[in-house]
């Protein structure tokens, strides 16, 4: 019989086969999941993902990509979901690796203007050094967990937006409480 007669391994959870993960997946996901219980959390997640600065990644970014991922909602994600994740995470630092021009592991205002501008964004300098500037008050420079955290609010943000937008002029006429719910990630 195909395959020895017996079933394929199944991952943790149900889902693929464990033989259709990337080996450096299932490399990485036994590294990350330190308690081996077969779920990786926003904390292990944290732990080992690494800004260009060599600080960890923030919990905040962690959490976000983890819900992003977390197919069956358990709050962790699994072997599977970290494939995606791992794979997600990878585009990201590839396009933050080609608009850090010194390479020095974060985007400086310039940088990070010149990527939101070829990515179809146009805001005022202001608004990009006061955005800068709460994301990281010290030094007003991006690292790549806060500008994979940044990049995906103003996408959420500006989708919801262009709904309202009927006239596309980039302006809308919102109430109160649609507007909070935008800001909250109550709306789409």
């Amino acid at each position: 019989a195909p395959g020895g007669g017996y079933p394929q391994a199944v991952a943790p959870g149900g889902g693929n086969p464990v033989d259709q993960i990337d080996p450096n997946v299932a490399q990485w996901f036994q590294a990350v999941d330190q308690d081996n219980n077969g779920h990786i959390d926003a904390e292990e997640l944290s732990q080992a993902l690494v800004n260009g600065d060599m600080s960890n990644f923030s919990q905040e970014a962690c959490q976000m990509m983890i819900k992003m991922f977390d197919t069956n909602l358990t709050g962790k994600i699994e072997i599977n979901e970290f494939g995606k994740l791992f794979e997600y995470i990878q585009k990201w630092k590839a396009m933050f690796e080609g608009f850090d021009k010194d390479r020095n592991g974060c985007l400086d205002p310039g940088e990070f203007t010149q990527a939101l501008q070829q990515m179809g964004y146009r805001f005022s300098p202001v608004f990009i050094q006061n955005l800068l500037t709460k994301l990281n008050p010290r030094e007003c420079k991006l690292t790549l967990d806060k500008f994979i955290l940044v990049l995906v609010q103003i996408r959420r943000l500006t989708d919801s937006f262009r709904t309202r937008d009927t006239q596309m002029m980039g302006a809308a006429t919102l109430q109160y409480e649609d507007f909070v719910g935008l800001a909250m990630g109550a709306h789409n």
